[in-house]
């Protein structure tokens, strides 16, 4: 009996390297279904998502530092939990060193008991140089390593608004969606490089954002595999100039070879837009244009600031794109950004804003 039980244990030493932090061992088991519609959300870090809405959410990419917490509660609700994929290209051009990264990166996925890996590379790259061959080798080396060392596994990669190389991300887009799983379509930060006046504009705007799919589609990219990202927040841009008709000229910030750029705003929350607009020169403002609120305001020193965000109405045409055209999901960067205290206010704009990604859900029930 005492030699059975002493094989017993080792075999579960060999087996089971990592101990099950959840409450019950089956919900450390890779969540391996594909859901027909993606609901992808991006966390940073903290409890926050405690108060996600968990009727939707269907992947976490986990961009803060490992929560076994959040691991075991996403399984709860067979919802995936993703790591973050993040590397400097010159390093991986070398396929040993490729291998080896992806290896590290496969075993932390298996240690913390996850689903899949987001593939977070944001980098310059010129078509046709040994970094261009070196991101697609890696994404399909990636993907082919995920699934067969974890079965059922989920492998993502995020890209540009665009594919016409925004931002000097020449990426061979098509054979990057083919390699893997989903690609999550960056759809904000649109101006971050402005050719044109320099003046605020929306974060993304509706024509701009939606032709951008169009033009992924044309390169043959499934749309099956298209998983469009909305933004949780905005842009205050202090105006240099503010016109009689409302047009707020920007300081020039240079980004990547274009004069201008949304680096001359700041990032705001929506959380905080929300418990400023109240307070503010005009309230909420739309333009029919862009499709896309703002508003302003002026600081202490009495100058004059505009602020473009995304809410509820922009973002819900957005998602009737997204079920007009097929696509496999929206997402948004990122899900700490609203306001999930017990303020009666914020929980209604917070509801609103995860019933925006869905605009037909609330009729399904």
């Amino acid at each position: 009996m005492l030699v059975v039980w002493l094989c017993f244990m080792f075999l579960t030493l060999v087996c089971c390297d990592e101990q099950c932090p959840c409450e019950t061992q089956d919900l450390c088991e890779q969540i391996t279904d594909e859901k027909d519609f993606e609901v992808y959300v991006f966390d940073v870090g903290h409890k926050a998502w405690k108060s996600y809405d968990w009727t939707k959410v269907t992947t976490v990419a986990a961009f803060g530092k490992y929560d076994p917490e959040l691991m075991c509660y996403a399984h709860s609700k067979g919802a995936r939990l993703v790591l973050k994929g993040d590397v400097q290209l010159p390093g991986i051009v070398d396929p040993a060193k490729r291998t080896a990264w992806i290896t590290e990166k496969v075993d932390l996925a298996k240690k913390q008991f996850m689903d899949g890996i987001n593939i977070d590379i944001e980098q310059e790259v010129q078509e046709s140089t040994p970094e261009y061959y070196a991101l697609t080798a890696l994404v399909k080396e990636s993907t082919e390593a995920f699934h067969r060392e974890i079965p059922g596994s989920q492998v993502s990669f995020d890209v540009a608004w665009s594919p016409k190389c925004i931002d000097k991300r020449c990426y061979d887009y098509a054979a990057i969606a083919e390699s893997c799983d989903l690609v999550f379509v960056m759809s904000y930060d649109e101006q971050s490089q402005i050719w044109g006046d320099c003046i605020a504009m929306a974060n993304a705007p509706i024509y701009q954002t939606l032709t951008a799919y169009d033009h992924y589609m044309m390169m043959k990219i499934n749309p099956k595999k298209l998983v469009m990202g909305v933004p949780w927040y905005g842009y205050d841009y202090p105006c240099v100039n503010f016109s009689e008709e409302g047009v707020c000229t920007i300081p020039k910030v240079p980004f990547r070879g274009a004069p201008c750029s949304d680096a001359a705003g700041r990032q705001v929350p929506y959380s905080a837009m929300m418990k400023q607009i109240n307070s503010s020169m005009s309230g909420r403002m739309w333009d029919e244009v862009q499709a896309a609120p703002y508003y302003n305001y002026k600081n202490k020193e009495g100058q004059v600031h505009q602020v473009w965000y995304d809410d509820p109405v922009s973002i819900a045409l957005k998602a009737a794109y997204v079920s007009a055209r097929g696509l496999r999901g929206i997402g948004m960067w990122n899900g700490n950004l609203l306001d999930y205290s017990n303020n009666t206010v914020a929980q209604q704009q917070t509801k609103s804003m995860w019933n925006a990604l869905k605009p037909n859900h609330e009729k399904e029930h």
